[in-house]
């Protein structure tokens, strides 16, 4: 008995360049993430377009523009501060979807460990989080997050972009 091959017949996709793109993309939320979890608020707001709008439903409404952004970080520093213990983000799951002229659709889980001070770490929340992306100056810059808490969805499907 012989194989069936006949679907592997014709040339092979260029998948080289969506590899590139995809490293690249998981590249930049690494090392976003990073930034977020050292409170590197500036840096970290950086990582947004100017007219950034983020919107995550433990905020009551969405936060607009990098000093906003950063803003909520130094609030987010103060916090876990007077709480005690680490946050920690890890972001899987990525899907990328190139859009025309550059634009990136990506939906990712986001997982949120929480270690308090001498503790065991835990999951603390477990999100969907739906992100456009943009070029500046040739980097990734992110001009539109929406971010779901499953703890608070439930039953709801996560947002997308569209």
């Amino acid at each position: 008995m012989t194989a069936d091959t006949t679907h592997l017949t014709g040339p092979a996709p260029d998948t080289s360049e969506f590899g590139s793109l995809y490293a690249e993309v998981q590249q930049f939320y690494a090392h976003q993430m990073q930034l977020f979890d050292r409170h590197e608020a500036e840096r970290w707001a950086a990582t947004f377009t100017e007219d950034a709008v983020f919107s995550v439903p433990t905020l009551d409404s969405p936060v607009h523009g990098r000093a906003e952004l950063a803003a909520n970080v130094h609030r987010n520093r103060a916090r876990q501060e007077r709480e005690g213990g680490q946050l920690r983000h890890w972001i899987g799951m990525l899907d990328v979807d190139a859009r025309p002229g550059g634009v990136l659709h990506t939906r990712a889980y986001a997982l949120v460990f929480a270690t308090p001070r001498g503790g065991v770490p835990v999951v603390s929340r477990f999100c969907v989080m739906a992100d456009e992306l943009v070029r500046c100056r040739g980097r990734l810059r992110v001009r539109s997050r929406v971010v779901s808490r499953d703890d608070l969805t439930a039953g709801y499907p996560a947002p997308v972009l569209v």
